[in-house]
Formats: structure tokens, sequence, C-alpha cells
């Protein structure tokens, strides 16, 4: 029997940081991208309920604000969204289960999305897909820049085989060591990599949203193909 009782908060339990409040005091940009963390975040707890009461096999997508689809023109314009609208054959017939929420870090995933993960696979889902991008408000904080990678290495080891994992496009050295985590285990047969090591993914010029920060529609296009070509 599959049980469809489901309380989770697509909201971060934390408030946004002290510099991203600042600036949307005085960037209109900032103040409108933000004003979309709320409303999004509901839609997705609708989507959340409809997918759970479908009766299909489940893609459940791990993230943070990227995943919600902030910056879009709407919900479901983010990478998430523009590929559940196409589906690859492999997910034709799943309904998403979107995880991610505002803010999210690498540790997030690890005490309060993956455990989300188990109670949907406890009430009987069968769970098609697992997707996982993280990792940006980690590289963004020097505190949480240097546990990155440790966080990683135990996150991939928590996540279920075949997860499909996205790298991390920037040059930065913890992100380096991010990666050289997911290839390692990508080697070892546990995950799938999306690879966000190309030349598209560090252009962003004409793809990022108001904010100069969260891409919009174009810019998640351009990750829907990464992701995608993982499938």
């Amino acid at each position: 029997m599959i049980v469809t009782t489901f309380d989770y908060s697509n909201l971060s339990d934390r408030p946004p940081g002290p510099v991203v409040s600042k600036l949307a005091l005085v960037l209109p940009g900032v103040r409108s991208v933000m004003g979309q963390v709320e409303p999004y975040a509901r839609w997705w707890e609708d989507n959340n309920r409809r997918a759970l009461g479908s009766g299909r096999p489940l893609w459940v997508a791990l993230g943070d604000s990227m995943t919600q689809g902030i910056g879009a023109s709407a919900p479901d314009r983010g990478w998430v969204g523009q590929i559940a609208a196409d589906p690859p054959r492999r997910i034709r017939d799943a309904a998403v289960l979107n995880l991610a929420f505002n803010g999210a870090r690498v540790l997030d995933v690890l005490e309060r999305q993956l455990p989300a993960l188990d109670q949907v696979r406890e009430q009987g889902h069968e769970i098609a897909l697992v997707t996982l991008l993280i990792g940006n408000n980690d590289l963004m904080s020097p505190k949480w820049s240097r546990l990155l990678p440790s966080a990683i290495e135990t996150l991939l080891d928590a996540v279920p085989h075949g997860t499909v994992v996205a790298t991390q496009p920037g040059l930065q050295r913890s992100a380096a060591r991010f990666n050289r985590a997911v290839d390692a285990h990508e080697r070892a047969g546990e995950i799938v990599i999306a690879d966000f090591r190309v030349p598209h993914m560090r252009d962003w010029r004409g793809r990022l949203a108001e904010d100069r920060f969260h891409p919009n529609d174009r810019g998640y296009a351009g990750m829907a193909d990464v992701i995608r070509h993982a499938l």
C-alpha cells in the first residue's frame, strides 16, 4: 500500500543572509527575485502533493534555489520544469518530487532532504530517478567552503546508487575539490555525472535573472541541456 501523507516544506528554516538582505533594500532586481522564494516554494509543495497522489514513479530532485527555479519567469521554467515538460524516455512516466529549498547547503541535503527521500521510499513509492545539484551556497561562504570537501564526500556516500550529480562550473579551489570527489564516485560506478564544466556553463551573458546571480529562463535551458545529456 502506498502512503501519500507527506509533511515537507520547500522553505528554508533560516532567514536570508545579511548581505542578500542589505542588497535587497537597495537593488530592485535582488528584491524582485527574493520575492519569488515563498510563492515558488508553495508551488512546489502543491506539486509534490499531486506527485505523491498520482501513483506514478517519482523523479526526486535534491538541491537549492536553482532546483526550485528561482530567477525563472515561473516555477516550472527552471531546469527541473523544463525537463519535466519534455522528459527523456527514462522519466517519461515519472512525476517530480522536488525537495529543494532556497539557500540549501550540502549539510541541508544530508540532514533534511535525504531523510524526506527515505520517508517517501518507505511509504512504498517507486523512485525512478534522483538528481542532485548543490554546492553554490557552500562556495559563497568562507566557513562552509572550508567544510565543503568533507561534507560532499559524506553526501556522496549517502545518496542512492545511480544518483545524477552535477559538478561545479567554477574555478575556485573548493569547487575543484568538490569536483574531484564527484569524479571519484563516478569512476567507482556509484553515481552519474551531469558535467557543468563546459564552456556554455561559464558564460552567463544574457542568461541571468534580475539579481545577476540566479539564471533566467535561458540560463535554466542551458542547465536543462546538461542534465538531459546525463540522462
